[in-house]
């Protein structure tokens, strides 16, 4: 599982430093891709084969699927993390997610969220009081 927040920083040439507790999980193999809110997603390659596999299984017939998967694949980057933990954030992800040298990483139990610490901080700001009602919602019970 993938918890817990972090501060890396990019380098200049895009490559982020992934937190060592997610460096063995990923070293298979991962997709950035551009994720919901402005952010970056890291999955496992695993794990992105299996929602590619959804996708395609969609008709195409149907304008939305046609479009999340346009916007899935075209923004995708299939990476191995280097010998030193480090992944490439492709210029147009940096600029999606607005990136420069200092991010957020966090973990959402099956995946990685990356952001810009501006945006995650109004993020949580904006919905932390409402976790609750959230949570009641889309896991009743929990």
């Amino acid at each position: 599982m993938f918890l817990g927040t972090y501060t890396p920083k990019l380098d200049e040439k895009g490559r982020l430093f992934l937190p060592a507790k997610f460096r063995e999980e990923l070293m298979a193999g991962l997709v950035v891709t551009t994720g919901q809110e402005r952010c970056l997603t890291v999955y496992k390659l695993g794990d992105f084969a299996d929602i590619a596999a959804r996708v395609q299984a969609a008709p195409i017939t149907v304008k939305g699927a046609r479009d999340y998967g346009r916007f899935l694949g075209a923004n995708a980057n299939q990476d191995t993390p280097d010998k030193q933990g480090r992944i490439t954030i492709t210029p147009m992800q940096r600029d999606y997610a607005a990136l420069t040298k200092d991010v957020m990483v966090i973990g959402v139990i099956n995946r990685i969220e990356i952001w810009d610490p501006s945006r995650w901080e109004a993020y949580n700001q904006q919905n932390q009081d409402t976790f609750a009602d959230i949570s009641e919602e889309v896991f009743p019970g929990l």
